[in-house]
């Protein structure tokens, strides 16, 4: 596999030293390509060449093809280059079928690909999930195609990937109520590493999907005991919490402009001292617990010098927090406040009232704000 990275992305991965990959619409694409012409000509081009939406020309090899009595299937496997991609290695295969004159282009999902069961998707409910960029991008390569070898461009396109639902359980569709499946994803074809946009796009497919669903309080959550302590805390259902992970700036960012009436945050102490301190992305590798913020805190809580001194030295945050707790010093209260402080500020007065809790690795809550 080959391709041309323009630009500026091209020396970001320079500068990361880090290898970019294509999405699964990329991946769908170039099978599309190769399976509608295959249809028209009786042979499938190998490799086969398409255009992304910035104009880059990537070559993607078939991993799979078949040529039958009125359909043609290739396969790409998909290459996420160097990111975590949970479908890095899925086959995605397209089965193409002619469709009578007028029909257009229509999508059927295949073994592997998921459902639209909830509206706020992008897509109607009851339609394959196939995002609408991976679907203009194979309509205009039928298109393509099709006035390159004279044919009339009405087909019907059945996106699979192999062992798709399984690759699914460990991605947000089941909460989105995307079922059976994967999703084809992706606005410009290629995969940046660990640029985190996948993730950060689920969360406001999230967000969308509560809102259209009524829900007037969602929840903000690091990890799943953090939502088991909101679902104990608030009663809240599945599609209210949204798997914030270390994007708490992605979550407060997109319901500023999609506000819903009341935001809870949840998560480990350390990570909300760090939103605390005014971090937006609380991953360790890109912000560290700031010590001695917790220490001009706990100050504010009531602590002594000696105490502060303590705090400041602590190894951790959770050890910073012990110190506290044994000398009547609520300092996870302090945390989870300046912490809601700091989330308000992000919001810039939309009408969302925020609240903020604390956990400890075991759950338990050691630190929480009054709604504001």
């Amino acid at each position: 596999m080959s391709s041309e990275v323009k630009g500026g992305r091209r020396a970001q991965l320079e500068r990361t030293g880090l290898r970019p990959g294509w999405t699964t619409g990329a991946c769908a694409t170039a099978a599309t390509t190769a399976a509608y012409t295959a249809l028209l000509t009786g042979e499938f081009p190998d490799p086969v060449t398409i255009t992304l939406p910035k104009g880059q020309t990537p070559s993607f090899a078939l991993a799979v093809e078949e040529l039958g009595d009125g359909h043609a299937m290739a396969g790409v496997v998909k290459d996420a280059g160097d990111d975590p991609d949970v479908t890095h290695g899925a086959l995605v295969r397209v089965t193409v079928r002619p469709l009578p004159a007028g029909s257009g282009v229509v999508f059927k999902a295949g073994p592997g690909v998921g459902t639209v069961t909830r509206p706020g998707l992008p897509l109607p409910v009851g339609e394959p999930a196939v995002n609408p960029v991976p679907r203009q991008m194979m309509r205009e390569h039928v298109a393509e195609v099709a006035a390159r070898h004279g044919g009339p461009g009405d087909v019907e396109i059945t996106v699979s990937v192999d062992h798709g639902e399984e690759i699914a359980r460990s991605t947000w569709n089941p909460r989105l109520g995307i079922l059976g499946g994967l999703s084809i994803l992706g606005t410009t074809g290629i995969v940046v590493p660990y640029s985190c946009s996948a993730w950060i796009d689920s969360i406001r497919r999230g967000v969308d999907v509560a809102r259209a669903a009524g829900r007037t309080h969602v929840a903000g959550c690091t990890g799943s005991t953090s939502e088991k302590t909101v679902v104990a805390e608030y009663g809240l259902p599945e599609d209210a919490l949204l798997d914030m992970g270390d994007f708490a700036g992605a979550v407060l960012k997109y319901i500023r402009r999609h506000p819903v009436d009341r935001l809870t945050i949840c998560g480990g102490f350390a990570k909300l001292s760090k939103l605390a301190a005014g971090h937006l992305d609380l991953h360790s590798a890109r912000s560290q617990v700031d010590k001695g913020f917790l220490a001009e805190l706990a100050r504010r809580g009531g602590a002594d010098e000696a105490l502060a001194a303590e705090v400041a030295d602590a190894n951790t945050g959770l050890a910073a927090l012990q110190s506290c707790l044994a000398a009547g010093v609520p300092l996870g209260d302090l945390v989870a406040a300046t912490a809601r402080d700091e989330a308000l500020a992000v919001l810039r007065g939309a009408p969302v009232v925020v609240d903020v809790i604390c956990i400890d690795r075991a759950g338990t809550v050691v630190g929480r704000s009054a709604p504001a």
